[in-house]
């Protein structure tokens, strides 16, 4: 199995997907994506919707950034979506072009109708009144982000949110993606969290996006549904620690029950959730698949059935099957790409949170790739992208030949630091100004 990816020539200008950007109506801009007989409910939801994610940041977003701009434009999670980033779409094309981005691929920021309010992240529609009206509220998100998308043709890519409750509904939705032009699929945080992927009900989902060519999504988000003020202080930290395990989670669910055996052009894409993780995860899956294998062992009692039903490893299955979208990249994740795998890593800007890298997206990118081949450094910026999203790299570099960083800014080291946390608090550029943020960063250290 050889693993996906090209190099590409990158030429003067490096052409930039980010593989991590967020958009989204205003809260009242939905209504008209709603059928009417939502109307009224939706009236009653809107003017009582709370956000937490508000309250954890509060007053501190203009003491920590002091560039005016940025505190503007950028905050955590849902609590951006007073941006109109999310939704002005020539001023945004305007931002990413002046951060030398030529496409992105979208996921939600704004919180679609009927989310529940008071949450960090929301747990799966428990009973079917629930799931009526929410599924009819991520529908109406769908659609915003279609039209959304199709406003800038080939230079934003859509991605449609299912619930895996009722199969034949996400099916039937994902088909309407495909057609409204969307380009993946992606399954709300605590879907994962609270449905194992290995489900075989599940299996219509992923047929369908083969069929399709469509990737599924994962992005991370706090496993939490509880507000810090309800429940403590401990929330954040709890899903600051707890994130990552439920970021790898269906991961190896779909690799352990067969999945991409019986759908081997799956493609699944994990957001946000760091690179380096996966060289030793990797490592400890590939270990217990050889163990399972041995007569005698516990994993070989436990465990037999499933390994000898895989055709490959895990890891050659991550290689051909799976992607990273490299958000919040540092110099010490993109120093082990070789062992992640350079084919399946793809940048992000994370645009527009707080946490990500605008307006500073250059000096970022001096930061993490200034001694890093350019073929590579076109991989990891594009080319793995546009080949997951099915962009046309030709069109893009010729946005790229406008706006786009050149090969030699890139190279060259950067000197002039954003001052952290006044300006930025992104992982590849504040490490060097918070004491211990860097162990963070570093994968040797953790």
């Amino acid at each position: 199995m050889s693993e996906h990816g090209r190099v590409q020539d990158p030429g003067d200008r490096y052409v930039i997907i980010s593989s991590d950007c967020h958009a989204g109506a205003d809260i009242l801009g939905y209504k008209p994506y709603l059928e009417r007989k939502w109307y009224d409910e939706f009236e009653s939801w809107a003017a009582s919707f709370h956000d937490p994610w508000e309250d954890m940041l509060g007053s501190t977003r203009e003491d920590m950034l002091g560039n005016g701009q940025a505190a503007e434009d950028v905050n955590f999670g849902l609590a951006s979506r007073d941006s109109s980033l999310n939704w002005d779409g020539r001023r945004r094309t305007e931002v990413l072009e002046a951060d030398g981005i030529a496409a992105e691929v979208l996921f939600p920021n704004t919180a679609p109708p009927f989310f529940p309010a008071g949450v960090f992240s929301v747990s799966v529609p428990r009973t079917p009144a629930e799931y009526e009206r929410r599924w009819a509220g991520l529908r109406a998100h769908n659609r915003w982000m279609a039209e959304f998308a199709a406003d800038a043709p080939g230079r934003r890519a859509g991605l449609a949110q299912v619930f895996l409750n009722d199969i034949d509904d996400a099916v039937a939705e994902i088909r309407w993606a495909k057609e409204a032009g969307l380009r993946g699929v992606l399954i709300p945080s605590d879907n994962v969290v609270t449905v194992p992927l290995y489900y075989p009900r599940l299996d219509p989902i992923w047929q369908v996006c083969e069929e399709l060519e469509l990737p599924v999504h994962r992005h991370t988000s706090f496993p939490s549904d509880s507000a810090s003020k309800e429940n403590g202080a401990a929330p954040p930290m709890i899903g600051l620690l707890e994130v990552e395990f439920f970021t790898q989670r269906g991961l190896a669910h779909l690799m352990f029950s067969g999945v991409f055996d019986r759908f081997p052009g799956l493609k699944f894409v994990m957001t946000e959730g760091g690179c380096a993780w996966i060289v030793n995860y990797l490592n400890q899956l590939d270990a217990l698949y050889e163990i399972a294998h041995q007569p005698g062992t516990v994993p070989n009692r436990f465990a037999h059935q499933a390994v000898r039903a895989m055709s490959w490893k895990p890891s050659e299955y991550f290689r051909t099957n799976c992607f990273l979208g490299a958000s919040l990249m540092t110099k010490q994740e993109c120093a082990l790409r070789h062992n992640i795998g350079l084919g399946t890593i793809m940048w992000g800007s994370d645009l527009p949170h707080l946490e990500g890298t605008y307006p500073y997206t250059r000096q970022a990118l001096q930061a993490v790739f200034s001694d890093v081949p350019p073929d590579e450094v076109q991989m990891m910026l594009g080319t793995n992208a546009a080949g997951v999203y099915g962009l046309d790299m030709k069109f893009l570099q010729g946005i790229a030949n406008r706006i786009g960083p050149t090969v030699e800014s890139v190279r060259t080291p950067l000197t002039v630091w954003p001052r952290t946390p006044e300006e930025t608090i992104h992982p590849g550029l504040a490490p060097a100004a918070i004491p211990g943020y860097g162990d963070l960063a570093d994968p040797a250290k953790v």
